[in-house]
């Protein structure tokens, strides 16, 4: 019996093709010497995409070679690399691993806030360095009596925000709509909660809607001791404001696990020694990539036996 071609785009957690392979024919797109030639002969055949947020675009360059495609299954709960509108116009599903890697990644946020107030990694630096040997590591800023303003307080977000409660700080938001069932105070103005808070965590999908929304102005109203965590797509930072900001002391330190290039990451920014810098590691643990995986190849599987995904995307629940 003839299997459904599925085409994986770039190479992804293994727990994907270990789910796919006894159910699909896969074919992966990135050992191909000649993609083009390889897309022109086994294109029309291809019924399903496995991709990942971190590697190229889903656009009409990709879609245009794949007539009988019905889904799109992408790793991440972000999904900007994907054309959802071109998608959703040509009738094929999109869907993402959202719920899976929640607590993952607020764990990973907490983390990533207290590094960077507390300069955990300068310290160890510091320790490292010998450097202790001459004296102490200097005194570093704190989380007490702190406002923290959550930009996106979707599933993540609130995760977040509950893992906050227990370190009694002060906590609003900022999203698209007020969410009435929140204790939280809500901020339909970006740059009025960054000026009645000095923490600013984002966590907010990626793509045109969010482009720079954390602009110069928020940075400047976050003011002199304000710091910024991004967990969220580095393109929603603008990279040169932040740089400007953090230059001209507009704002303290900043938390950073995304970039806008990545994985360039301008000099700047490496050369500033407060900074916290990471590898866009936020949901990188052996257990939520497994799990990621398995939604990705779960969605897959669903589709082709029972006619549904199970975790679309908004566009196409409309």
């Amino acid at each position: 019996m003839t299997q459904t071609p599925i085409l994986m785009t770039a190479p992804m957690h293994p727990s994907v093709a270990q789910a796919l392979e006894p159910r699909f024919t896969l074919h992966r797109l990135w050992e191909q010497d000649d993609q083009s030639a390889f897309l022109q002969a086994i294109g029309p055949q291809i019924r399903g995409i496995a991709t990942s947020t971190l590697y190229g675009r889903v656009d009409h360059q990709l879609l245009d070679h794949l007539p009988a495609l019905d889904i799109i299954a992408s790793f991440g709960v972000g999904y900007d690399n994907v054309d959802v509108g071109l998608a959703v116009e040509r009738g094929i599903t999109v869907t993402n691993t959202p719920g899976v890697l929640d607590d993952e990644v607020a764990d990973f946020t907490l983390g990533l806030l207290l590094a960077t107030l507390r300069q955990i990694p300068q310290a160890e630096r510091h320790l490292r360095e010998g450097r202790w040997l001459n004296g102490a590591f200097p005194l570093s800023p704190t989380l007490r009596g702190r406002k923290i303003g959550i930009v996106g307080l979707g599933n993540i977000g609130k995760a977040v925000a509950r893992r906050l409660e227990g370190f009694g700080v002060s906590i609003a938001y900022h999203g698209r709509r007020t969410q009435p069932d929140m204790p939280y105070p809500f901020y339909p103005d970006l740059t009025e909660l960054a000026r009645a808070c000095d923490v600013l965590i984002v966590i907010v999908p990626g793509g045109d809607a969010t482009r720079h929304l954390i602009n110069r102005q928020v940075l400047q109203a976050l003011g002199p001791t304000g710091v910024l965590i991004n967990v969220a797509r580095g393109s929603v930072v603008d990279e040169q404001a932040l740089i400007a900001a953090l230059q001209a002391g507009e704002i303290l330190t900043a938390g950073l696990d995304v970039f806008e290039q990545e994985p360039q990451v301008p000099q700047a920014l490496l050369d500033m020694p407060q900074l916290v810098l990471l590898p866009h590691i936020g949901s990188a643990s052996h257990h939520t990539r497994q799990a990621m995986g398995q939604l990705v190849a779960d969605n897959l599987i669903t589709w082709f036996n029972h006619g549904h995904a199970i975790t679309p995307v908004p566009e196409c629940c409309r």
